[in-house]
């Protein structure tokens, strides 16, 4: 039982190893402005190292249309663009594929360039998989997405933050500093208490007259105890 299961394992693994799969990606969609040029981005994964074999193929669907059709390719070293199609004379190859990287770019797009856009690379022995798809939408005005609101939010609400926490340590500091203060006016005042007393003490030494009156009640004392 034992050396079937194993038998069944190195059999598996065997096959795992010569199924190769490539992934590609794509952006989700993409903004332009009607008059500019954009630029749809396409790369893949693959475990294999890049083939000199490698090709690229982009396809297009407008909005409203069921079928696609075929507007770039790439293979042999060599881009080949649809010279008959919407975008004859306004598609370029600006990817790299040494670098896994068939970006294409278009130029001075309009309202009727809205549609999929589906990108799907190959590099064998890696040509199992799935193409990817890039949605463009053409504005007269590029609407504000919903990331940037967000982000503008969470930006707002740290600011806040931050704002809040300075408060409360400045709060605190001002606090510590009063409280200091109100410390050091009470041991001034307690030192000025002493040493106004010990003055006195001083003057009452060193007055003359006071010498004298103690001087006389000193012999008064004296003589009592004599006569007794």
């Amino acid at each position: 039982m034992l050396s079937v299961l194993a038998l069944t394992s190195v059999v598996l693994l065997g096959i795992a190893s010569q199924t190769t799969a490539i992934v590609v990606y794509t952006s989700w969609e993409r903004h332009a402005l009607v008059g500019t040029d954009v630029r749809l981005s396409c790369s893949f994964f693959s475990w294999k190292w890049t083939s000199p074999d490698v090709t690229f193929s982009w396809h297009y669907r407008p909005d409203g249309a069921k079928d696609s059709i075929a507007i770039f390719h790439y293979a042999g070293g060599a881009p080949y663009v649809d010279n008959k199609g919407p975008f004859r004379d306004r598609l370029e190859f600006v990817g790299n594929p040494s670098r896994r990287d068939g970006s294409i770019l278009i130029k001075n797009v309009d309202f009727g360039d809205n549609g999929t856009f589906t990108c799907d690379a190959k590099n064998p022995p890696d040509i199992a998989g799935s193409p990817s798809n890039v949605r463009l939408l053409v504005f007269e005005k590029v609407p504000v997405q919903a990331g940037v609101i967000t982000g503008a939010i969470i930006g707002v609400v740290l600011g806040l933050l931050i704002l809040i926490v300075a408060i409360y340590y400045l709060m605190r500091f001002l606090v510590a500093r009063r409280v200091f203060s109100l410390s050091m006016s009470k041991h001034g005042k307690k030192g000025k208490g002493k040493e106004g007393s010990q003055q006195k003490q001083a003057l009452a030494v060193t007055d003359p007259a006071k010498l004298k009156a103690a001087a006389s009640e000193k012999k008064k004392q004296e003589s009592r105890r004599e006569k007794k």
